[in-house]
């Protein structure tokens, strides 16, 4: 996968991008800073993947 094929990849808030690294998955939270990971997808993949890679250690009260 090309470097423009990621990024637009992580872009869209209603597309799952698939498989992340941790480092897209952190550019990603970064760039969907704003966004709730109950409506984009982008988000959530990101958390599940940092946390997965024990990058991110979620508060007892998240939603898993």
């Amino acid at each position: 996968m090309f470097v423009t094929q990621i990024v637009s990849a992580i872009t869209d808030c209603h597309a799952d991008p698939g498989e992340l690294s941790a480092p897209q998955a952190h550019r990603a939270m970064q760039i969907h800073l704003q966004c709730s990971v109950e409506l984009c997808r982008v988000r959530r993949r990101a958390r599940q993947t940092l946390v997965e890679a024990r990058r991110m250690v979620l508060d007892e009260r998240a939603e898993p």
